[in-house]
């Protein structure tokens, strides 16, 4: 199952690199465009990647600050983390997910290398099981090409690269016929790309070739180790700086170990990742920093703005309570004044009817009509 699906993998990566090899007739080259290819392919998702990236390490004092206080209260941590998450528009994990898809990338590349007729032509495995008969006839020694399993024959680990380079260099004629057939050309630079780096330390000589094939997992691993330098120093220290220092300096001796012991041409895939890698996460480091704090600004002045808003609503509201309060006692103090004016009137007419028709406590007794001779003798 897992080998059929590695198959079915392999086609779009095969027909890239069969795209280009034939177009520069270089396995070397092609491999070379090949992955920057797939750095173009994958450079939206990486550019998404490494703005999260960048936000992530650019909040990393507030995370810090939110970690501290919360210590004691994991709960309320996490709740906070969230809301920074939110606020930022930062979702922790996009960072990570598209670090993982080189490894299967590589996986693939390295199954086309290893078996380039089944995996790079895309030949059949029965076909290619028939070239070794055939390539046996002609007088190629397939011994070292072939194992058998369970009385069956099978190819070696390296066999399909030793029957391409038999029969491309002692008897072409053999694959004339075969649909999908190519000649391939393993030599650039004057090196062997299906050779291992570490076959050429044991049958070390003073040649150009064997000294090129030893500083490919070399440079590798240089490039690789300079590329997790500069990811170290773009990224503000935290927790567990020191784990993040031995990875630093685990994955470049990966790769000069893992460049030892495969074929050349994985090599060189493996430094024009690192030196395509590195140079991108230049570029996209300075221009994302830079766009992201002309961002960050931008919402800072927004917010500013904001809150200048606010304040100024606040004081109109304020001002117009003030207005409101003013005119109220304004009202007050004209409805106490008309009291007073009534209260006066009132006092004045109390002293032209009221005391003039009062008799004992009765104010009104006399009436208005009262006359104090209304009822003397008249002679």
């Amino acid at each position: 199952m897992f080998s059929t699906l590695g198959y079915y993998i392999c086609i779009p990566f095969a027909a890239l690199v069969k795209l280009f090899y034939n177009l520069t007739n270089s396995y070397g080259v092609a491999i070379i465009l090949f992955t920057v290819a797939i750095k173009l392919i994958m450079l939206p998702f990486q550019i998404k990647s490494k703005k999260s990236i960048i936000r992530m390490n650019r909040m990393s004092g507030k995370m810090q600050e939110i970690q501290k206080k919360y210590a004691n209260n994991q709960a309320k941590m996490n709740e906070e983390m969230q809301k920074l998450y939110e606020e930022e528009g930062v979702s922790p994990m996009s960072g990570c997910l598209w670090s993982f898809i080189p490894l299967p990338i590589l996986i693939a590349l390295y199954s086309i290398i290893r078996q380039p007729i089944t995996h790079f032509m895309m030949i059949p495995k029965e076909t290619a099981l028939g070239l070794l008969d055939k390539a046996a006839a002609a007088g190629v020694d397939i011994s070292a090409l072939t194992m058998t399993t369970k009385d069956t024959v099978q190819f070696s680990s390296y066999g399909q690269i030793g029957l391409v380079k038999a029969i491309t260099s002692q008897c072409p004629q053999v694959a004339e016929s075969v649909d999908g057939w190519i000649n391939l050309n393993y030599s650039f630079l004057g090196m062997d790309l299906t050779a291992t780096p570490w076959e050429a330390v044991k049958s070390f000589t003073f040649s150009a070739a064997i000294i090129g094939l030893i500083l490919i997992p070399i440079l590798a691993g240089g490039f690789q180790l300079l590329m997790s330098i500069y990811m170290m120093k773009s990224q503000p220290q935290q927790n567990g700086a020191g784990s993040m220092k031995g990875m630093m300096y685990m994955m470049p001796l990966m790769s000069v170990y893992i460049g030892f012991i495969m074929p050349a041409a994985l090599g060189v895939y493996w430094i024009a990742q690192s030196v395509f890698s590195l140079i991108q996460e230049v570029i996209m480091t300075k221009f994302f920093n830079k766009k992201i704090e002309e961002e960050e600004n931008a919402r800072y002045e927004a917010r500013q703005a904001e809150r200048q808003k606010r304040m100024e609503e606040g004081r109109k509201q304020q001002a117009e309570r003030k207005n409101q309060e003013e005119r109220k006692q304004t009202l007050k103090e004209k409805q106490k004044a008309a009291q007073a004016a009534k209260a006066i009137k009132a006092a004045k007419a109390g002293i032209s009817t009221t005391e003039a028709g009062r008799v004992g406590n009765r104010p009104y007794a006399r009436g208005r009509a009262y006359k104090a001779d209304r009822y003397d003798d008249k002679e």
